[in-house]
């Protein structure tokens, strides 16, 4: 079914159905209906597909279930959401704060795409190392 593709491509980048469809200017009853069994049209379709960097057919596919990487840049999913869930939030406070400025002019897109690549390489970068240093059992002696 459409709908469960939707909410687990949605799931995957850490963001709720509504949230995505308003994103790309759609309404909350659209995935009402769509949770109702109803399907998008094509040019939504194209649209969300556009989105999640999938095709139209990976979208509307009848649910196979494919497991979702454990790991991805040595990150476990929970870790990827917690990165994905700081970098929204982050970006979304530099937009509010209109400190989003490139010599007096608003940052474009690609602008503000660029920093959000740069910031999700930092935010993993930090959690992986992190990691390494905070590890309760790095300094754990060996049993021979």
């Amino acid at each position: 079914m459409f709908y469960d593709n939707f909410v687990r491509l949605c799931n995957s980048i850490g963001k709720a159905p509504s949230a995505v469809a308003t994103e790309i200017g759609l309404s909350r009853a659209s995935v009402s209906g769509w949770k109702n069994g109803k399907t998008p049209t094509d040019a939504t379709a194209l649209k969300l597909a556009g989105y999640f960097g999938v095709t139209v057919e990976e979208l509307m596919a009848p649910n196979e279930e494919k497991p979702a990487p454990e790991i991805r840049n040595g990150l476990s999913i929970k870790e990827q959401k917690d990165i994905a869930r700081k970098l929204e939030k982050m970006m979304d406070e530099l937009e509010e704060s209109g400190d989003l400025m490139f010599d007096g002019d608003p940052a474009s897109e690609e602008a503000k795409e660029s920093i959000r690549n740069a910031l999700a390489m930092g935010l993993e970068y930090a959690r992986k190392v992190n990691r390494e240093k905070y590890n309760p059992y790095k300094n754990k002696k060996k049993k021979d």
